[in-house]
């Protein structure tokens, strides 16, 4: 089970509040938003093999962890069995009923009812077969959320258990990061709001910085952000800010980080 938890930095956003009011080179401030991906399993158990360690990078599919399994292996090994065991009754049945039908079609060597009970024995092993393939079906799942593997490629941005430690079901054990979770947040007043569309390219500097880092747009909150209440003449509607979020090709958001402060320019 995955859950996702966005960084909420409601308290860096108030710092930009006076830098948000607009500038002369046309610049916003802004930061690095990461929308974390915690990887769980449904099942509890202990932790037997982590894979990963803090500050990996991962592909999709590769193991991240393990949890203890024997009891879900022997449930799987006896749900195979029974399996097998009903598979070869529902053959038996059949070639019965086959050899009957037969029988009852050649000038009537069988009763009617001998006939019906093997049709009755042949279902009956059918409904069983379904039934414990059914079974295996939820053993083989219950053994399977023992390990869990990346769903995407992913940086580790944390591991929350140690091997050897009881998980208790449901409770994350890593925590992912993926480019694709990567954007940059920035504030804009009402008056600069107009300009900015969906869609549009942005470029995104920090101290430090080697290049310009294009994001593109793809939310534009609709509601003030961070304020205090205000009340709304003319005078004090200035004073609102609104949160714009960016994206990046995931090049560049490898080599962005969660909380860090950036500068933000609009794109003609």
């Amino acid at each position: 089970m995955q859950r996702i938890f966005i960084l909420c930095a409601s308290a860096i956003a108030m710092t930009f509040l006076a830098g948000c009011s607009g500038n002369s080179s046309g610049g916003f401030q802004g930061y690095i938003e990461g929308e974390f991906v915690y990887i769980a399993s449904p099942l509890a158990g202990t932790l037997t093999n982590l894979a990963v360690a803090r500050g990996n990078s991962v592909t999709n599919g590769q193991l991240l962890f393990e949890l203890e399994r024997g009891a879900e292996t022997s449930a799987l090994d006896a749900a195979k069995k029974n399996l097998q065991q009903a598979k070869a009754a529902l053959e038996l049945s059949e070639a019965t009923l086959k050899r009957r039908e037969e029988l009852r079609a050649n000038n009537g060597v069988i009763s009617p009812e001998e006939l019906d009970q093997a049709k009755m024995k042949r279902d009956s092993d059918t409904a069983q077969v379904e039934s414990l393939q059914a079974a295996l079906d939820k053993a083989k799942w219950s053994f399977d959320q023992k390990q869990q593997f990346a769903p995407t490629n992913a940086f580790v941005q944390d591991t929350l258990y140690r091997q050897g430690e009881f998980v208790a079901a449901g409770n994350p054990i890593v925590v992912l990061l993926p480019p694709a979770n990567i954007k940059v947040r920035f504030f804009v007043t009402e008056t600069i709001l107009p300009q900015i569309k969906i869609g549009q390219t942005v470029s995104v500097n920090f101290d430090g910085a080697t290049k310009n880092y294009s994001a593109t747009v793809n939310f534009i909150s609709t509601q003030n952000e961070f304020t205090p209440p205000v009340l709304y003449n003319r005078e004090n509607r200035a004073k609102l800010i609104y949160m714009i979020e960016a994206g990046f090709s995931p090049a560049d958001a490898a080599q962005l980080r969660p909380g860090q402060p950036v500068d933000v320019k609009l794109e003609k």
